[in-house]
């Protein structure tokens, strides 16, 4: 552990009183947003909030480049605009909304019991049936394609074929899913604290062990060739630079803590990777040298960090916590 205290950026974050359970984080067309579990969309510079869901509660948000998509407990996925428009996506689904993803092209994503639904950026909406309840859904990075973990593996569907998805097999409870950049992976947190991997030109399997708790947030770098994840008292990193991928490596470590970490996220230009803690403490940590800069210190009761977003210049880090205390930083 590094016992050399960071250098301190917390005088140039500004407090935000979120009030509630931040479920995410994001800077749509430039603006920055919180998307809360009381079912409030936060339009952080405007001090603006609304209630796409009415009374009800947001379960789960994504975000693309122009808005906030949420999915709440009234079966309904929502649109808010970084201007503070409404639009409905999906209404009178058979559920509340389990998970949820956006791709290129304004396309969508959601699921409901074992239904997922993707809509493309033209609005025609195509639903398939899951072999159990969907964890995690992403869109792959190549062409109209969505990834989808639950028991026993993962599926791709190509919403526009009439062909069964692809099946990618592993034994036990597949949870969030993300895909490589460059669309040659795919992967997947397991219920049994372990990543389970596949490299789809052969649908080679890859095992990625020895977190002491589940991994819930992913990030790859800007160059695509690394992984960054939470579930240890460090950030683990894994290498996806060559063509086995982490196969046979061991990963890198930063930002070493007393406190498992909660949310990762890389920086859009640099090799920089902000780490949110579940004490609610922020450090950025810099690959190259490993050295670290406080963002925020733990605050007892705060909560773990639930969110974490770096807008697209690489300026500015949105972040919250389950307790509802949240901050941007502004790069000096």
């Amino acid at each position: 552990m590094n016992t050399t205290a960071p250098a301190s950026l917390t005088e140039s974050v500004t407090p935000i009183a979120a009030g509630a359970h931040v479920l995410a984080a994001a800077f749509p067309a430039h603006q920055a947003m919180l998307a809360l579990a009381d079912g409030t969309v936060l339009l952080v510079e405007k001090n603006h909030r609304l209630q796409p869901h009415g009374a009800k509660g947001i379960l789960v948000a994504a975000s693309d480049a122009h808005g906030l998509i949420t999915g709440g407990d009234d079966g309904c996925v929502m649109r808010v605009s970084a201007d503070g428009v409404i639009d409905a996506v999906a209404t009178n689904q058979s559920g509340w909304i389990d998970a949820i993803a956006a791709g290129a092209g304004g396309s969508l994503a959601w699921s409901t019991g074992k239904k997922v639904s993707v809509r493309d950026g033209k609005g025609q909406v195509k639903n398939w049936t899951a072999p159990s309840t969907p964890q995690g859904l992403a869109f792959m990075p190549k062409g109209y394609r969505l990834a989808i973990s639950h028991y026993n593996g993962a599926s791709l569907w190509f919403p526009n074929l009439n062909s069964a998805p692809e099946v990618l097999a592993w034994k036990g409870s597949h949870l969030a899913i993300t895909a490589s950049p460059d669309g040659r992976f795919v992967v997947t947190s397991m219920q049994d604290n372990m990543l389970h991997g596949w490299r789809l030109p052969d649908a080679k399997d890859m095992r990625m062990s020895g977190y002491p708790s589940k991994t819930k947030s992913f990030s790859w770098s800007n160059d695509g060739l690394w992984l960054a994840t939470s579930g240890a008292d460090a950030a683990i990193i894994w290498p996806f630079k060559d063509k086995d991928g982490p196969m046979g490596k061991a990963p890198r470590e930063c930002g070493v803590r007393h406190s498992k970490v909660s949310q990762v996220a890389f920086h859009p230009k640099a090799m920089i990777l902000a780490i949110g803690y579940e004490d609610s403490c922020i450090l950025l940590c810099r690959l190259t040298d490993g050295a670290e800069l406080l963002v925020r210190h733990a605050v007892k009761d705060e909560g773990r960090i639930s969110a974490l977003a770096w807008d697209n210049t690489g300026k500015r880090l949105l972040f919250g916590t389950e307790e509802g205390a949240a901050g941007l930083l502004t790069l000096p």
